[in-house]
């Protein structure tokens, strides 16, 4: 092959569509005759419903049908486990999975109780005024301790208690480790609750054929394939007739997977029922009540080093808030569990926790997934070990670091994906240095006390981390050369931005050697492709990207092999240029990709028994477990000690997600993820009052951050080539944001050293920094130690 395309920083196909506004969105489907949905949602968090009186509603002038639970009939019932537990010895799960329309009792505000299908969205918007619901509040469960009172009000009567699950994994001898160290550093850290926040909220539009026997169904998912499967199960009938698209989509993060929403579950329906296309899009109120969020633990946790602050275990016992449901499973208490271990030889570890559900929206993955959790842990517990040890925040994680000989590492629990928790590969220490390098680690007194002398008070971090990405089970390709000699490539996976269009093009086309424009790539359509997952945990461009290659190279064989007995030489003679094949030697030998995939198709003449026409091939990779991608974040914030604000002065990443596709990509990625981190850590949390009402649900009362606050990150790549695919991939998705949290707690107790503090929660809004401040004493650097004051040291 003549052209490298895999490792360039290429324009992406997409996005010539995008900005000239001619992508497909699902609120863009206009159909004939199209009906609009409005959805009652529960006021209280926790209620008996004793009846819902839609009699009014029916009667308003253009509502076509209200429907109630009792109006579903046998098409009433809980939603599927999408992720059952995975095989832990001991392992507890209660499973309580969502309901299309509430029956009997609401369990979180925002609930869905009934649905109104209307000539318009305003008809049907107005006739929610129409509806009476007769409600008994009751206690709400929203502390996570208090939920597991044996006096705690029960969310799922037939559960009879409120742990959604409890899980414990371990490994070596912590109680050992604990009684030989020479500190034991032990505290309670705080995760709390964030919402995705994607652009685009979700939406859903059905059409029924009734002449063909076909549903399709447009659908802002991250897995298509999944969603088809269940949809057409739970409509009885066959997945062909069923297609499900899932055109552009404006940010998945997770909430997005394939959660079965009642809203997903019921446009289509009301679609066949009626007889006319539906179409649902959610407003930014309802996705704070309505799509998953995540976040929401408590970990009592400790760690034992040697006096040369070398781990020597750690143990910790944490509280999960599931929310009111748990569809997804265990798999973000399980990534927190898992990822805490970060890049670190940890002879002993002892984790455990339990899920609880509370009368809150349900909680699944978002971006990160629980990861952030357990590094914000790991991370704050190897800082306070640092402090008692007086060794530099940097030297310890230097001298705990996994060493290349180390891998494949196997920490002998279990991961997400029921496979035992393996590193395949990684280089630690180098990444370190090269991030020290680039945040200035060498001159930081000397910056520090320069920005003292000028009244500023600045603060440096540095942290590490390690994702488990690409996980299985599988993901398929089918590559086509089409008769003008561009190619196709189908996918089942969905995308929401990702860059898809180009990556998965960059790696067909140096396979075949033609242009990256030439490649035309179809995602997230059942009808295009019909088999696979679909797009989370940071595996699309490991997996479907391993696919798309196996693929291509299929192709390229058939391409050689026609090529060969076409041009009469031998298959090692052919060579792959410009969308041609060749002699080597003698270019003027040559044909088309185009004329080969036409005398591939002949339409008279025999053919060799055994062969298959055209020049397309399809290809599948599933990966035993997944790679492991890794990476080093360090940060300079300033803050300031009156209004309690903080602001980035400068953030570098160095990552490494393996073999890069398209460095412009990942390091979009990185910006991003970044951005949605820096979110997370200082701006945005989720407040539930004591009755479970969310109290800032709208991005006036929701802060994000903005361009202002996010500065642009400095990025180097290092390659670690991962074992387990052919390309060497890992995945990148969520490695901006997982860090993020320790990362500032760190930084910020650096900014503020004359304070004796400790930032053991995250978020950390201004506010609660200020609180943090004005209790807090101050060091006795300046005399002695005094409870300080805002004025103490203004």
């Amino acid at each position: 092959m003549s052209h490298r395309y895999v490792g360039q920083s290429i324009v992406r196909n997409e996005d010539a569509r995008l900005l000239t506004g001619h992508a497909l969105f699902v609120d863009d489907v206009r159909l004939e005759g199209m009906l609009h949905v409005a959805f009652l949602r529960s006021d209280y968090a926790h209620a008996v419903l004793n009846s819902v009186d839609v009699s009014a509603a029916r009667e308003r002038p253009g509502v076509v049908a209200v429907y109630t639970a009792g109006d579903l009939g046998d098409y009433w019932k809980p939603g599927p486990l999408l992720v059952p537990p995975p095989p832990i010895e001991g392992i507890v799960f209660n499973q309580a999975t969502q309901v299309p329309l509430a029956k009997d009792r609401v369990r979180h505000a925002g609930e869905p109780i009934a649905m109104i299908v209307a000539e318009s969205r305003y008809i049907a918007e107005d006739a929610l005024a129409d509806i009476f619901v007769d409600a008994e509040p009751l206690e709400v469960v929203g502390d996570l301790e208090r939920a597991l009172d044996p006096d705690a009000p029960i969310i799922h009567p037939q559960l009879g208690t409120n742990l959604a699950a409890h899980v414990r994994q371990r490994h070596g001898d912590y109680d050992e480790a604990r009684r030989s160290a020479a500190v034991v550093v032990a505290r309670r850290f705080h995760y709390d609750r964030g919402a995705s926040a994607a652009i685009e909220n979700r939406a859903v539009a059905a059409r029924w054929d009734e002449q063909a026997q076909e549903m399709t169904i447009w659908d802002t998912t991250q897995a298509p394939i999944p969603i088809r499967n269940g949809l057409a199960a739970m409509l009885g009938l066959m997945q062909s007739q069923v297609r499900v698209v899932a055109p552009f989509v404006g940010g998945g993060f997770g909430p997005k997977i394939m959660m079965f929403y009642p809203e997903e579950v019921l446009v289509p329906w009301a679609a066949m029922r009626l007889g006319r296309p539906v179409k649902w899009t959610e407003d930014r109120q309802e996705n704070f009540y309505a799509t998953t969020q995540e976040r929401g633990q408590v970990h009592d946790a400790e760690m034992a080093v040697d006096a040369e602050g070398r781990i020597l275990g750690v143990r910790d016992r944490f509280l999960h808030d599931c929310g009111a449901f748990d569809p997804y499973g265990l798999t973000v208490p399980i990534n927190s569990q898992c990822t805490l271990l970060g890049p670190y030889d940890v002879p002993s570890y002892d984790a455990e926790f339990s899920a609880v559900f509370t009368n809150r929206t349900t909680v699944t993955p978002v971006r990160g997934a629980g990861r952030q959790h357990g590094v914000f842990v790991m991370e704050r517990l190897l800082d306070l070990a640092a402090r008692e040890t007086g060794i530099d925040a940097a030297e310890i994680r230097r001298r705990n670091y996994l060493v290349q000989d180390d891998f494949p590492h196997d920490h002998k629990i279990l991961f997400q994906d029921f496979q035992p928790l393996v590193y395949d590969s990684g280089n630690y220490r180098p990444a370190l240095e090269t991030a020290l390098e680039m945040i200035g680690w060498d001159g930081w007194a000397e910056e520090k006390a320069r920005a003292a002398a000028e009244g500023r008070r600045l603060g440096i971090g540095i942290v590490s981390y390690v994702e488990g990405t690409g996980i299985g089970p599988y993901e398929g390709a089918r590559v086509t050369i089409e008769p003008n000699g561009r190619v196709r490539v189908a996918t089942g996976l969905g995308t929401q931005g990702q860059g898809h269009y180009t990556a998965f093009a960059q790696i067909v086309a140096e396979a075949l050697d033609v242009g990256v424009a030439d490649v035309l790539v179809v995602t997230g359509d059942t009808r295009e492709f019909n088999w696979g997952t679909g797009t989370f945990a940071s595996r699309g461009a490991v997996v479907a990207g391993s696919a798309c290659h196996a693929a291509a190279t299929k192709v390229r064989e058939k391409v050689i092999e026609v090529s060969a007995r076409l041009l009469n030489v031998p298959e090692s003679e052919i060579e792959l240029v410009d969308g041609t094949a060749r002699v080597r030697g003698q270019p003027e030998r040559s044909m088309t990709l185009g004329e080969l995939a036409l005398r591939a198709n002949p339409l008279r003449g025999g053919v060799t028994p055994g062969t298959e026409p055209g020049l397309e091939c399809t290809a599948y990779f599933g990966p035993d477990r997944g790679s492991t991608a890794s990476g080093v974040h360090a940060a300079v914030v300033e803050v300031d000690a009156e209004t309690a604000m903080a602001r980035f002065v400068r953030y570098v990443v160095v990552h490494d997600c393996g073999k890069l596709i398209n460095p412009m990509l990942v390091e979009g990625q990185i910006q991003g993820g970044v951005a949605h981190g820096i979110g997370n850590c200082f701006f945005e949390k989720l407040h539930y009052d004591e009755n479970g009402q969310l109290m800032n649900a709208s991005f006036a009362d929701y802060l994000l951050p903005t361009s202002l606050d996010v500065p642009r990150v400095g990025m180097a790549h290092r390659e670690t080539p991962a074992p387990m695919n052919t390309l060497g991939l890992k995945g990148v998705g969520e490695a901006g944001c997982i860090p993020s949290g320790a990362l500032f707690a760190q930084a910020v107790e650096d900014a503020l050293s004359d304070w004796e503090i400790e930032i053991t929660e995250i978020p950390l809004s201004p506010n609660q920094l200020f609180e943090i401040l004005r209790s807090a004493p101050v060091r006795a650097a300046r005399g002695e130690t005094i409870p300080a004051t805002m004025e103490a040291d203004a």
